[in-house]
Parts: structure tokens; C-alpha cells; sequence
């Protein structure tokens, strides 16, 4: 079931994104190699925590996810799970996801981030998943469909020879960290849900540079590409309003 919310609603969820977006704000200037993933971690946790709000990820799922964001490098597609002796190297990307919950709402959203000098295929892969993003908001209006959304993502990345990974999807989002409906990234335009106002869902393209079959890995979490090729991850949380998409995870660009 769709749970609708209400302006005020959104506007509380606003200021839960908020917090998730001034986090990649961090990472931006600490991301380097030699950092570990426990390090990443560390300081999603504490910048969360001194915002007032509470790692949405944190002890998440079954069994419990251990930590405060998935730190996903190279080839792992998602759910990372951070340690101490994961070291960022020279040519890494690195995709971070984050949730924090405050004031009784959730929010959602990722960055890959470049590490030192990577190489020109995979930092296109990085770009293009991000601008498959951007293709898919615009088609996040009242009265589209969710598989408008879907194709718009799918296109753009198999434009570019890249693969759009079918097992996982975006998500709606509120009091739950997942709600419905289910946001493919791949689809047919006009098929699907309609877009409703009170709507707010996370669009997140999960792309590979080859191959977009994955595995599971014995951790029960990480998943990772299965020709060992990397991935990039970028999600916002967005609501559907009479005004047209709201980006509730993005600093500077609330609106397209």
C-alpha cells in the first residue's frame, strides 16, 4: 500500500534529508585513499548523530545490518559493509549509502565517489549513472507512471552500453525506511502506477560497467557484481508535488 503524505509531512522529511545530504558534504572532503570503510562509517555516524538524528541503517534488516552506511567499493553493487582493513587505493570508487531518521521520518540517498585516478570507463560509468538519475526525476510528475520513470533510467544507461541491474530497485519512502511502491530501473514508459501527489519515493540507478547479473555474497549483504566489474550507485529521495519533483536529499538542486 502507497502511503500519501502530507505537506507537513514532506516538510519534516525535508529536514531529514537535509542532514542525509550535508553528510556526502563530509565525505566529499574526506574521501581519499588510505581511508578505511570503517573510517566512511565512523563519520556517517557522527555527523548524523550531531544533527539529532539516527542512522537509518544501523541494526536495519535480518540478520542486522552492523552499521550506519553501506560502503560499497568497486565491484560490490550495494550493502557494503564497512571495516577496518577495507583501504581505499588509488583508482577505488567507492559508493556510499545513507539513511537518517529524525523527527519520525526516514531519508535516503548514495554517492560513488572517485578515489585518486580512475580510470576513464569507469569514471563515464559514475557520470552517466548519475545523469540517468536526473533523466528519471524529470519524469517523477503527478499523472506519469512508474515505468516512465523505469525506462528513463534504463535508456540512458543502456545508451551507453552500460548494464542496469534487474534484482534491485528504488523504494517508497516515510515512517518505514521501505515502503511501496517498488522503483524499477528498467521498464516500459506508460505501464506501471500512476505518480500521485503526496508521493515520495527513492529513484536509485544501480549500473555496471559489464555484466548487470549479481551475486550475494556469504555475509548475507554485500552484493557484487559476478564478472568482478565495478558499479556506481546514486539515489535522492523525491517527492511528487503539485509543483513537480522535490529533491529532499540534494544540496544546492531541490528541484529540476
Amino acid at each position: 500500500m502507497v502511503i500519501i503524505k502530507t505537506e507537513n509531512e514532506i516538510d519534516l522529511m525535508k529536514e531529514s534529508g537535509a542532514i542525509t545530504a550535508s553528510v556526502f558534504e563530509v565525505l566529499e572532503k574526506k574521501i581519499r585513499p588510505g581511508i578505511s570503510t570503517k573510517d566512511i562509517d565512523d563519520l556517517v555516524y557522527e555527523h548524523i548523530s550531531s544533527q539529532g538524528g539516527t542512522p537509518s541503517f544501523l541494526h536495519y534488516g535480518e540478520p542486522p545490518f552492523p552499521a550506519s552506511a553501506c560502503v560499497s567499493i568497486n565491484e560490490e553493487v550495494v550493502h557494503g559493509i564497512p571495516a577496518a582493513n577495507r583501504i581505499l587505493k588509488n583508482g577505488d570508487i567507492v559508493s556510499v549509502d545513507v539513511g537518517t531518521f529524525f523527527q519520525g521520518f526516514h531519508s535516503d540517498a548514495c554517492r560513488t565517489f572517485l578515489c585518486g585516478e580512475v580510470a576513464e570507463e569507469v569514471q563515464k560509468l559514475v557520470r552517466v549513472t548519475e545523469e540517468s538519475f536526473w533523466k528519471a526525476v524529470e519524469k517523477a510528475v503527478i499523472g506519469n507512471r512508474i515505468g516512465d520513470i523505469s525506462y528513463a533510467v534504463q535508456e540512458h544507461c543502456e545508451k551507453h552500453g552500460f548494464g542496469v541491474v534487474r534484482e534491485l530497485s528504488g523504494h517508497g519512502i516515510g515512517r518505514n525506511l521501505h515502503e511501496d511502491p517498488e522503483i524499477l530501473n528498467y521498464g516500459r514508459p506508460g505501464t506501471g502506477m500512476r505518480l500521485a501527489e503526496g508521493m515520495v519515493i527513492c529513484i536509485e540507478p544501480m549500473i555496471t560497467l559489464g555484466s548487470p547479473r549479481i551475486s550475494l555474497l556469504d555475509d548475507e549483504w554485500t552484493i557484487v557484481t559476478r564478472d568482478g566489474k565495478a558499479a556506481s550507485h546514486y539515489e535522492n529521495t523525491v517527492a511528487i508535488t503539485r509543483n513537480g519533483p522535490i529533491i529532499l536529499t540534494c544540496t544546492g538542486k531541490s528541484t529540476i
